[in-house]
């Protein structure tokens, strides 16, 4: 069920209007698609794109089932028209009569009553068009007909490119998916393609549309923007926590505005009674803004802090517009909330430097005046058509967000703005959203008609969230300065890198910077995720900011000026330190694994499960086509292989005799290594918080799919989560121990990391076994006192494996490490138990003498949880799984089990067609199961006696290449 952020909807729809004011909503279904050169005509929807309606009429299948991504690129190439119903309702002889739309994706032709208005050419604008005089001569009703037609983005996008002077890059620059030529448009970048999602280039009104007729003097309120902010704040610099607020309100309206209108606000809390109220001074109106300000204050109102660091307190401000009589001209109402967040890139002060931390710059975020550990991942687009993802869709999403111990999400660019709900839920969850203008690793135009369209593109999508709270920073876009600018520098050397560097201030700094800097005073900006960072910073001049390009660390391996980004699709990366990036700041790290066989068979047929099969390698976009290509094997074998290295590397390679079984089991072991591989890097970055870099954020890639696919994410297309969002959640927990091993030396070092405000004090233990459960007579500590700061980390063990294990077999060694402590979460006086377990194994699990640790598992109907025991050897990434029709959510899940060692495990059912019979079909298996030739078992009849597990035929394993020679060789007479 969804809480506020409907309300809050339903509130902004109810707000008073003036009796003559009309607004006809044109969403609905009283629309047809139509397009003559494939001779369709079909009923249609607004908001809607053509893909969509064409899949409800029958005329194409589902998109995302099998490879229709390329058995449908006719639709992307194709134009598609709009047409309405005769809209009816309208006045002949009202003082002017506009259409409003909120998107059109993206090169569209209005016309209304069979005339020309207007023509579009940015998904991501909001367009308002008067239309009086068309009206005026369409005398009949039933010729009130609207049509919006669409041209082929990747047509127009080619034709764009190939005019006589246009902008060029040298090769390589420019990163190409499917598609190619992207940069020339203002669309959603990925809808040509990305290495994690299909390209359907959509087209269609993909955001609602109104008709609004206006009397004389009116107006109507298109948008609107309230930036609340301590007195005093400056953008990028930490405020005065001890100033009023003030709330400066803007609203961007079309119609007649009466001299001497005025503003004023109320301020309400969630039960509806008044915290402040009065009128806004300082007015300055324009012919399309009316802005004033207030001052509120400080302790008038309580703070709003993201998830585990407070309570998320919240708002409703009402601005309301009245004439000079006093009469309502237009009110607007949204729910906000009071805090201050700021990227902090300031330099490492002297007390800093006093604690230990290098020299540099900071690169981490203060909220409230207080730093904190940013903990989260990446958000993609959730779909690639956007007009079907729901509210719900994106509330079960941020439900497993916070489930998953994560406090950010980096919203990346090149997709889609956000739409408010998400925003609305993100304030009530406490998620921070890390916000980016739409441009990604590519280099842009800087001719003005394409800077005059951002500009407009982001002043509109600025201005109309910029007021919620979750809120957290923009950057101008994605892998700019790490990537592009970094190509230049290599490969083209210092002339292209000035030139090119100069068109990239150009549009980053130049325009994107001042549309954040002139609407708002409460929010940061970073021109790209990743860079270095600002290297000076002053108001005194129009643009304040001087970028760090290419400054040399004075750490190995890293930066510590700025934050980082880290990919290596070698697994001999596994437990490798040296090979980490040491800065301020991670904000993309990853390795790509597949989905389970469940969410494989929502869309990809039967006879294709198998790890090689044509289907499954062209739904691997890594590597990507490079352009338009719809025989991507050679790349996409590339990916596959690199996931069945990383498997025959670490694990024991499954050879199950069923295929599909078999086909299971692989998908299970790559998201086994993408899961160790994430815990290995999360720890490490979390450690740096008490070293010199003082390393303050991890956010891997990627939160969720967007279609089943091996791709980066940690939740499926579908909402089940894979291995890592469970195993992420457990790393993120508050207080953590982490083993950190060199293999060639045997230094072995273990570290407790603690994301607390106040320090922790207590006990760690150690315990050493070998895979039976035997407990071995290893000459270390059994356990360590120890004390760690406030956001901190410290070592508790340090040994040398080779000289404390003897002669015990390293294949036979197993150590397990325990901190239990107490404390209390930020901004709260409740005393909490915080436990935290972890292991360590010397050499790769492929090579363990594994035990059979006789899993048992049964469920009581009386407290509705499962309960799993190891019986007689230690039980490595034991997994709970569940069959089809349900996504389920369990307490915990890939943990580890000693023998004679149960644990019970609670869930969360996010949805669920199966009428409760899920539960039957769980199953529970450890790592030793991959070594088997048959399928784990289930629960049998889900009596709370449990007894031995019957044979689980449903929706259980998976299998294909054993090899990565195999692999590659079939991809080569798949070519042939």
């Amino acid at each position: 069920m969804l809480r506020l952020g409907q309300a809050v909807l339903a509130v902004a729809a109810l707000l008073p209007l003036s009796s003559s004011q009309k607004v006809i909503p044109l969403s609905g279904s009283d629309w047809t698609l139509s397009d003559p050169g494939s001779n369709v005509s079909v009923p249609a929807n607004l908001p809607s794109q053509a893909h969509l309606d064409l899949y409800a009429a029958g005329i194409i299948d589902d998109p995302l089932f099998a490879l229709n991504e390329f058995s449908q690129r006719w639709v992307a190439n194709s134009n598609w028209t709009y047409t309405s119903a005769p809209i009816s309702g309208l006045s002949s002889n009202g003082s002017s009569t506009w259409l409003l739309f909120n998107g059109l994706d993206t090169f569209a032709s209005i016309s209304f009553c069979g005339k020309y208005v207007a023509s579009t050419d940015n998904q991501f604008r909001q367009y308002w068009f008067e239309i009086s005089e068309i009206l005026s001569s369409c005398g009949n009703e039933a010729d009130r007909v609207l049509a919006v037609n669409f041209g082929s983005a990747p047509e127009i996008a080619n034709q764009i490119a190939s005019q006589p002077g246009q902008e060029t890059w040298p090769r390589g620059v420019e990163q190409v998916f499917e598609f190619p030529n992207r940069q020339f448009i203002r669309k959603e970048q990925s809808d040509f393609g990305w290495d994690w999602g299909p390209a359907f280039a959509p087209a269609g009104p993909w955001q609602p549309a109104w008709i609004v007729q206006l009397g004389n003097e009116e107006v109507y309120v298109r948008n609107s923007i309230i930036d609340i902010y301590r007195q005093g704040q400056l953008n990028l610099l930490p405020p005065d926590q001890s100033q009023p607020w003030v709330v400066n309100a803007s609203l961007d309206y079309f119609g007649q505005l009466p001299d001497g209108a005025s503003l004023s606000y109320t301020l309400t809390d969630l039960q509806n009674k008044t915290v402040s109220s009065g009128a806004l001074s300082d007015l300055n109106s324009t012919d399309a803004t009316v802005t004033g300000s207030a001052t509120i204050p400080d302790g008038t109102v309580d703070l709003w802090w993201p998830s585990q660091l407070g309570p998320q307190n919240l708002y409703y401000i009402t601005i309301s517009l009245k004439s000079s009589s006093n009469s309502s001209l237009a009110s607007v109402t949204k729910r906000v909330g009071f805090r201050t967040i700021v990227l902090n890139e300031t330099p490492i002060s002297d007390a800093q430097l006093a604690q230990g931390i290098a020299p540099g710059n900071n690169w981490h975020f203060d909220i409230n005046g207080h730093e904190f550990y940013a903990k989260g991942s990446n958000f993609i687009p959730p779909d690639p058509f956007w007009a079907r993802v729901t509210p719900q869709r994106i509330e079960q999403l941020f439900q497993s967000v916070v489930a998953g111990n994560q406090n950010m999400l980096r919203v990346w660019a090149s997709g889609a703005y956000s739409p408010d709900i998400m925003y609305d839920l993100a304030d009530e969850y406490g998620i921070l959203l890390w916000s980016e203008f739409e441009f990604g690793d590519a280099l842009y135009p800087v001719d003005q008609a394409f800077l005059d369209n951002v500009r407009q593109e982001a002043e509109y999508n600025f201005r109309r969230v910029n007021h919620h709270p979750s809120l957290a920073l923009w950057a101008g876009g994605n892998e700019l300065e790490n990537l592009e600018l970094e190509i230049v520098s290599e490969y083209y050397g210092p002339e292209a890198l000035a030139k090119y560097t100069a068109e990239y201030e150009t549009l980053f700094i130049g325009t994107l910077l001042p549309a954040v800097f002139e609407n708002s005073r409460s929010i940061s900006y970073t021109p790209s995720s990743t860079s270095n960072g600002w290297q000076s910073l002053n108001f005194s001049n129009p643009i304040p900011i001087v970028e760090r390009y290419n400054n040399s660390p004075t750490v190995t391996n890293g930066s510590i000026y700025g934050e980082t980004d880290f990919y290596n699709y070698d697994p001999i990366v596994l437990y490798n330190n040296s090979a980490l990036p040491v800065g301020r700041f991670s904000n993309e790290f990853g390795y790509h694994s597949m989905p389970s066989l469940q969410s494989w068979r929502q869309q990809v047929a039967e006879a294709d499960l198998s790890f090689n099969s044509t289907t499954v390698l062209l739904r691997d976009h890594h590597y990507p086509a490079g352009g338009l290509n719809t025989s991507n094997i050679a790349n996409s074998s590339a990916g596959q292989a690199q996931m069945t290295e990383a498997v025959e590397l670490w694990y024991p390679t499954p050879s199950k005799t069923d295929s599909v079984a078999n086909f299971s089991a692989w998908c299970h072991a790559t998201q086994i290594f993408q899961s160790d591989l994430y815990n290995f890097e999360i720890a490490f970055y979390r450690r740096g918080s008490g070293l010199p870099n003082r390393q303050l954020g991890s956010l891997y890639w990627q939160l969720e799919d967007q279609w089943v696919a091996p791709t980066w994410a940690g939740i499926e297309y579908d909402g089940r989560w894979k291995v890592l969002h469970y195993t992420a959640k457990d790393l993120y927990e508050h207080v953590i121990i982490a083993p950190y091993y060199n293999v060639t030396t045997g230094d072995l070092s273990v570290w407790v990391t603690s994301d607390l405000w106040e320090a922790v004090s207590s006990t760690v233990t150690f315990r050493w076994y070998d895979w039976s459960g035997t407990q071995l007579a290893v000459n270390t500590s059994l356990s360590a006192n120890f004390n760690v700061g406030a956001i901190n980390s410290t070592e508790v063990l340090q040994l040398v494996t080779t000289d404390v294990l003897g002669d015990y077999n390293l294949t036979n060694v197993v150590l397990h490490m325990t901190v239990e402590a107490e404390s209390s979460l930020p901004n709260s006086a409740d005393k909490l138990t915080f436990r935290h377990d972890n292991w360590f194994h010397p050499t790769a699990l492929k090579d363990a003498q594994l035990v059979d640790p006789d899993l048992g598992l049964t469920y009581s109907n009386s407290s509705k949880n499962f309960t799993v025991t190891a019986t007689s050897g230690v039980a490595a990434w034991v997994w709970l799984d569940y069959g089809a029709g349900a996504v389920v959510h369990f307490d915990s899940n890939a943990f580890w089990l000693l023998p004679n060692q149960s644990r019970e495990v609670g869930y969360t059912v996010q949805s669920d067609t199966t009428n409760g019979g899920w539960i039957d079909t769980v199953t529970v298996q450890s790592l030793w199961d991959q070594t088997q030739s048959t399928t784990v078992g289930s629960i049998g009849n889900g009596s709370s006696s449990g007894g031995t597990p019957t044979p689980y035929t449903g929706a259980a394993a998976v299998k294909a290449s054993v090899s990565v020679l195999a692999l590659l060789a079939a991809a080569v007479v798949a070519l042939l």
